[in-house]
């Protein structure tokens, strides 16, 4: 975790530390990030999404290089860790409750009863929403883990049977990883853009009472 917390600083302060008005490629790289961080939020939040750009554009670094170190042969993937995913899963939701109650206080558990319910329906609805509301972290959580998970599973695998085939047919295992191996990186980028959606969404939902 702490080399891919400095792999991502070193990126983002080399990229930063130009400034210049025709942009080097790791400057270009950095600006496309930062313009499709931006894009979630305001699409998903709206203006006042931004004040929680800090943090969004944070969680999807981290994820992000998370994933892709984890693709070095002989690494370790920080997100294929149920721990790991578990622990931001928690903490973007009880994020977006802090939100909720601090903006709109007893009037933020009306996410608990969806605009339009008759009244005789509350003691039926209010108990799927509460379970739909506490599946989400464990939904955040397993998401991330259980794809970085078997996308290196499978690799093993390949890669097994790339030794155990030998030169005579190691090599048809073998050209599956290299296959694999490209849908991993875009998997990764996939992830991270899936788990900070969710994240911009609860949190939306939060601000705006959805």
């Amino acid at each position: 975790m702490w080399i891919v917390v400095g792999v991502a600083s070193v990126f983002l302060l080399k990229a930063g530390a130009a400034k210049s008005l025709v942009p080097s490629k790791l400057q270009s790289l950095a600006e496309l990030l930062v313009d499709f961080i931006r894009g979630i939020i305001q699409d998903t939040m709206g203006p006042s999404g931004m004040r929680y750009f800090p943090f969004i554009s944070t969680l999807f670094l981290f994820i992000l290089f998370s994933n892709l170190l984890g693709l070095v042969p002989g690494s370790f993937t920080v997100t294929s860790q149920i721990v790991v995913t578990g622990v931001f899963a928690i903490a973007v939701y009880g994020l977006s409750l802090v939100i909720g109650f601090q903006l709109h206080g007893a009037k933020f558990l009306g996410i608990l009863v969806p605009p339009g319910t008759p009244g005789w329906l509350l003691p039926l609805m209010i108990p799927i929403e509460l379970i739909s509301q506490l599946a989400r972290p464990i939904s955040l959580a397993v998401r991330l883990f259980a794809n970085m998970t078997a996308g290196h599973v499978i690799l093993g695998v390949l890669f097994g049977l790339t030794i155990a085939g030998g030169l005579l047919i190691g090599w048809l295992p073998f050209s599956f990883t290299i296959v694999l191996y490209g849908l991993e990186v875009g998997i990764a980028f996939i992830q991270a853009y899936i788990f900070v959606v969710l994240t911009c969404v609860y949190i939306g939902d939060a601000i705006h009472l959805h």
